[in-house]
């Protein structure tokens, strides 16, 4: 019954929002609908694996846009990517001491809780630093959803379309493809997911269809009702998240979260706007690029924004690849220094 309400609710908050012309209708219709409900109250919650399709259906979407001339593309800039990668560890930390500040917590919790990863990722990597893993992802939640209610909308507000001439190398549906495509990713999602990557069934998705892709052997497209399908269950999954307890008693910390990712997305697009000034590439795109957003949330974004998919997917992908090799032995390295000062200071 909680399930099927979730999906009910969902669908008409995503139909809804699509007959408005709101910016992503079929993920932030559900998202918000399932998450006011949810607040308000009542117990309802998007079905088990309904993260993990949406996620699976929208990589898979995405990797059929990284054809060979996209691939030489995105490997010339490779250097982008680097430094927006980087630059994401950096403004975690920062926006991290400043959330501890500003919402008493330690400073262990304040970082995990704000480098732009998963929510279930930072808070098991917390954890194991002691990090308060309650905290952590529920601000990584909170932040997800802020960004993805900013962003989209100040893209519309600001009539911020591209005129991408990317378009993805399958150009027809062909139902034996399109079956064999999506098995395959499928198979690849599972295999990430069991390997306990972040956000396995986005990579594993790419993983397959990118090859394929870049390898010319375009099976089907993905229809449109599928790809809609895919916004909606992952805006329901996101919904979900979030507790009826969620803002009692927590004013501060809420408010705390929500300052810093403010100042998190503000100092990204400060950044993404100085490497479009410094490479000449759309300014729009690498905004979307660098923003502390979820990976398929961003990429959605660019798909029906028409801002540089292949760009901003591999921006995103990037990130993830970074942070997931680099958040804690960067962390351990950071907190050995530091406990290096404190005892050159007592001595």
């Amino acid at each position: 019954m909680r399930w099927s309400a979730a999906l009910v609710i969902g669908a008409a908050a995503g139909y809804g929002c699509s007959l408005l012309g709101t910016p992503i209708p079929w993920m932030l219709g559900p998202l918000f609908a399932v998450a006011s409900v949810r607040v308000a109250g009542l117990d309802i919650a998007a079905p088990p694996g309904a993260r993990q399709i949406g996620q699976w259906i929208i990589g898979t979407s995405l990797g059929l846009y990284f054809t060979p001339q996209v691939i030489r593309e995105v490997g010339g800039v490779w250097y982008l990517l680097a430094a927006g990668a980087v630059f994401a560890i950096v403004v975690g930390y920062v926006t991290g001491i400043a959330l501890a500040r500003m919402a008493g917590l330690d400073r262990t919790t304040g970082v995990f809780a704000s480098v732009p990863g998963g929510a279930a990722e930072m808070a098991t990597l917390g954890e194991r630093f002691g990090a308060r893993a309650d905290r952590v992802a529920a601000a990584q939640s909170l932040r997800i959803l802020i960004v993805v209610a900013v962003v989209p909308a100040a893209y519309a507000l600001l009539g911020l379309h591209g005129s991408d001439l990317y378009l993805p190398g399958a150009r027809t549906f062909n139902p034996q493809g399109f079956a064999l495509l999506m098995t395959a990713t499928a198979a690849a999602g599972l295999l990430f997911q069991f390997l306990h990557l972040p956000n396995g069934f986005v990579l594993g998705s790419l993983a397959v269809a990118i090859p394929l892709t870049a390898g010319q052997l375009d099976l089907s497209t993905i229809p449109q009702p599928v790809s809609n399908a895919g916004q909606y269950l992952l805006g329901c999954a996101l919904g979900s998240r979030f507790q009826p307890d969620f803002l009692r008693g927590a004013h501060r910390f809420v408010g705390a979260v929500a300052a810093a990712v403010v100042l998190s997305m503000v100092l990204s697009a400060l950044f993404g706007l100085g490497m479009a000034f410094a490479s000449g590439l759309h300014p729009a795109t690498l905004v979307l690029g660098t923003a502390p957003g979820g990976i398929a949330e961003m990429c959605i974004t660019a798909n029906v924004l028409q801002l540089g998919v292949p760009l901003v997917t591999a921006f995103h992908v990037t990130r993830v690849v970074v942070l997931l090799l680099c958040t804690a032995p960067l962390f351990e390295r950071v907190r050995q220094w530091r406990r290096k000062l404190d005892g050159d200071d007592s001595s």
